[in-house]
């Protein structure tokens, strides 16, 4: 079982799948979620793509230290694991917290993105956001995981397709349920502590290709956020998939997958045009 170390000794667990000599895609999950989220798009990827799934610390196989955590940090958790996994460079795809981690791994480390995919997600912390997440943080310290579960489910898949997908949140949900709850809350508050004035302001800088995605039925990071980050990175374009909610890479997999595959394959020529090998492993 491969892991990469962070630089404070915390081992991240990543998989590599799909086809070795082809473009690197990176994945990088969401709040409580683990690399299982990814398996309808690692799928889809597999024929064209290397795809490299991680858990994030405190999710997962990945270890889940006590105390606290933040983004930065978990951003050079995803570079440790491209080191280790031999990659100089990749397609980096976020999803909701897995997003706000992508636009800090562009920022720090430009010359590992070959292009950026932001899936519902956002750039910055409403008060109302904030006091939601951290009702789910105080829940999972009283109640539990299952409870959390059952609350953030409703905030994940439409209201057409949740008693289809319910039974499959467990598993290959966004939300993890078998997470520890300390580890989800120390989740939490690497989202609540980022200075996203900081970030809003640096995301100009971005210049690799970018794909801004977001579900029109999306509660939890609603159109509006997504518009924002578009409006913020020069090379951003913004797909807005109707009828998603915030779980779209699972309730709308083949339209995600098709717009994903896409994206990627424009992105990639862009990439090779501008001198580099077409794909990258050392």
């Amino acid at each position: 079982m491969p892991y990469a170390i962070a630089a404070d000794g915390i081992r991240i667990h990543y998989e590599v799948t799909g086809i070795t000599k082809r473009a690197p895609v990176l994945l990088v999950q969401g709040l409580g979620g683990e690399k299982n989220s990814w398996n309808l798009q690692r799928a889809a990827l597999a024929l064209r793509h290397r795809t490299v799934a991680f858990d994030n610390r405190g999710a997962g196989k990945s270890d889940k230290p006590e105390g606290t955590y933040d983004l930065e940090q978990m951003a050079d958790d995803a570079i440790a694991v491209l080191d280790a996994a031999g990659i100089e460079s990749a397609h980096v795809v976020g999803l909701s917290m897995g997003g706000a981690i992508s636009q800090i791994i562009a920022l720090k480390h430009p010359n590992r993105v070959r292009s950026l995919t932001l899936v519902a997600t956002a750039c910055r912390n409403h008060q109302w956001r904030v006091d939601l997440l951290q009702s789910w943080a105080d829940m999972a310290e009283t109640d539990g995981m299952g409870s959390v579960g059952k609350e953030a489910a409703r905030w994940m898949i439409g209201p057409r397709s949740f008693r289809r997908l319910l039974p499959a949140l467990g598993s290959i949900g966004p939300l993890q349920l078998f997470n520890p709850a300390n580890a989800f809350v120390s989740q939490v508050q690497a989202i609540l502590t980022t200075d996203d004035r900081s970030l809003n302001a640096e995301l100009s800088n971005i210049e690799c290709p970018t794909m801004v995605v977001v579900g029109n039925q999306d509660i939890l990071t609603p159109r509006g956020d997504a518009e924002e980050i578009a409006s913020l990175i020069p090379t951003a374009e913004l797909v807005v998939i109707s009828g998603g909610a915030h779980g779209l890479h699972i309730e709308h997999a083949s339209t995600f997958n098709r717009i994903l595959l896409e994206f990627l394959g424009r992105a990639e020529k862009v990439f090779v045009s501008h001198g580099h090998a077409a794909a990258v492993a050392v």
